[in-house]
């Protein structure tokens, strides 16, 4: 029986997707970025986090495709009524792609639509396996570095070519990046992503400034937080960056 490791399960999201949503965290992911602000969904393995004042949080649990597409179907009268839906989101949702692909027929088959919330890194039979189900991809682009891609666990050259092929079977596609200070910030690299992107053949992309929303998890983990002095970048270095990113593509700053 197919089993999907499960992080935790949000209701009522308004930012991962359109409408209202319920996202489903899968655990466990094989980049490493050090600002990402759910580090509790990286690792496999179940984790709990400590808060001040004695709160504590556990993450990870195994549930089948089925439990979980019951679970979310309680509120489908809110999808219906907000146009919103399921969102797989993690971690990596395509490194469990079987459990994905299952929960995903699940659920188009009760009429609700699946948005998938993806890097890109992993085989290209992951994304074959759930095309048929999925409304709409977010795909996210941390830079176009091979090396810097591969110093947080990444493979530009995979996740380009599963980008290409993507766009190229016809899925709705939104690409985002998120706007790194130090890391892909400066003009070179806003231009080498965006001949990545047009080289796969996108037109459009969302720009996702970087924030430390998720810097108390760290502690709670009893991790270190490398971005914790690294300041939000401002509106008009946003702006910019929009600037030459229009250069190249429609673009949109979330």
């Amino acid at each position: 029986m197919t089993k999907i490791n499960v992080s935790n399960i949000q209701r009522f999201s308004t930012g991962d997707g359109p409408g209202i949503r319920t996202t489903v965290f899968f655990k466990g992911c094989v980049l490493r970025c050090p600002w990402c602000h759910n580090p509790e969904t990286l690792s496999p393995k179940p984790q709990t986090l400590s808060y001040p004042g004695g709160v504590s949080v556990s993450y990870g649990r195994m549930m089948t495709p089925g439990e979980i597409a019951d679970d979310v179907s309680e509120d489908i009268e809110f999808y219906r009524a907000g146009g919103g839906g399921v969102t797989l989101s993690g971690g990596e949702p395509l490194l469990q792609y079987e459990g994905a692909a299952e929960l995903s027929s699940l659920l188009r088959g009760r009429g609700i639509d699946v948005l998938a919330d993806t890097a890109g890194c992993v085989p290209w039979r992951a994304f074959q396996s759930v095309l048929p189900f999925i409304e709409l991809y977010y795909f996210d682009i941390k830079t176009a570095d091979p090396v810097k891609y591969a110093s947080i666990g990444g493979d530009i050259t995979l996740i380009a070519e599963n980008l290409q092929k993507l766009l190229s079977s016809g899925a709705d596609v939104r690409v985002r990046i998120p706007f790194i200070p130090g890391f892909n910030s400066s003009d070179d690299d806003c231009r080498e992503i965006c001949r990545l992107l047009v080289r796969a053949g996108a037109r459009r992309a969302d720009l996702l400034p970087f924030h430390r929303l998720g810097s108390s998890k760290y502690t709670a983990l009893g991790l270190k937080y490398a971005y914790k002095d690294v300041k939000p970048p401002s509106k008009d270095t946003m702006a910019h960056a929009a600037e030459i990113y229009n250069e190249y593509l429609e673009t949109n700053i979330e």
